[in-house]
């Protein structure tokens, strides 16, 4: 597998493991009882934006290398997994 393909898969685990981890542990500015005037009551108080970013490319790391190891290494293929199922 080519490190050009590698990379654009990992642009898309990354992505979407974004998106699944930016939820967690939000405190929203009405929890907190302290709404800023001219902001959404559901405005977060500290993203943790860094935070998160880091956890994100961890765990987007991890699944690339178990998707680079069962197609480079366990040879699953979609022609091989199409026969499976």
């Amino acid at each position: 597998m080519r490190i050009y393909s590698l990379i654009a898969i990992y642009f898309i685990i990354w992505w979407l493991v974004i998106f699944m981890i930016l939820p967690f542990g939000i405190r929203t500015q009405a929890d907190e009882g302290d709404v800023t005037l001219g902001t959404a009551h559901s405005a977060p108080i500290r993203p943790m934006l860094v935070r998160k970013a880091i956890i994100t490319s961890v765990v987007s790391a991890v699944l690339l290398f178990a998707f680079w190891y069962s197609y480079a290494v366990l040879g699953w293929t979609p022609e091989r997994l199409s026969e499976l199922f």
